[in-house]
């Protein structure tokens, strides 16, 4: 079966969007890092049956995230191979995780704000139903371009002041402390993969297609209690994971 034919299957995605997933899969695998170019036009087009001006869509896409570089007169460039290396583990913390593979972090404060917690939340963190918790919405940066957007909840009776903690400190340890928990620990991971929504591509600057990592991560004190419970998303692209024991 023709690579072209196993996409036309794919009721509802445009063919662009499926050869720029085949194309980020071969950046993936190394399967051009003997020229760390990509092959002509011409030459993709031929291999998945389509125009060349498909494939442009797709390429176009890739140079959007910064994967690609086309490059007048010298064809295609593949801009960015290497993922960072973002470790899970008892002690999982962001700016440790990955501070010695980038020369620059920003944390960005998108918004916060207090609501109910819902019978789902209310169970992980082992609470009420119904207890107030402090919602943070933030995004992660590393060298200018977005690496995650979380959704982060705790406690509001023991966190109140969260928000502008971790505005100022820019990390959810540094906020941690400044409200008196010294040090805490991973209790729980649970890692999925999805395709990216509309919001996730405007906030992680990607483009339709793009794979996300997702995790679900569980936080709690030195006495067993949960304090955190985030939800965030990851570029497929960007990162991966590295489980600790």
């Amino acid at each position: 079966m023709s690579p072209a034919a196993a996409m036309k299957r794919k009721n509802g995605v445009a063919l662009w969007r499926q050869i720029a997933d085949r194309i980020r899969g071969e950046i993936a695998a190394g399967d051009h890092d003997e020229t760390g170019m990509l092959p002509p036009e011409m030459t993709l087009a031929e291999k998945f049956g389509v125009n060349r001006h498909t494939v442009r869509s797709a390429i176009a896409a890739l140079a959007s995230e910064g994967i690609l570089e086309p490059m007048q007169g010298r064809g295609t460039m593949i801009a960015r191979k290497e993922r960072l290396s973002f470790p899970i583990s008892l002690r999982t913390r962001f700016t440790a995780g990955i501070g010695d593979q980038v020369k620059e972090m920003e944390a960005l404060l998108l918004s916060h704000t207090t609501e109910p917690a819902s019978a789902d939340l209310a169970a992980r963190l082992q609470l009420t139903a119904g207890t107030p918790l402090i919602r943070l919405e933030t995004l992660r940066k590393a060298d200018t371009r977005p690496v995650s957007r979380s959704t982060t909840w705790f406690p509001a009776d023991r966190f109140a002041g969260i928000g502008e903690a971790y505005q100022q400190s820019g990390s959810i340890t540094a906020a941690f402390k400044i409200l008196g928990v010294a040090d805490y620990v991973r209790i729980s991971t649970v890692i999925s993969a999805i395709h990216a929504d509309t919001q996730d591509l405007v906030d992680l600057e990607l483009s339709p297609g793009a794979i996300l990592l997702v995790t679900q991560a569980l936080n709690a004190d030195m006495d067993g209690v949960p304090v955190q419970y985030a939800v965030s998303r990851f570029s497929a692209d960007t990162v991966e994971f590295t489980v600790e024991n």
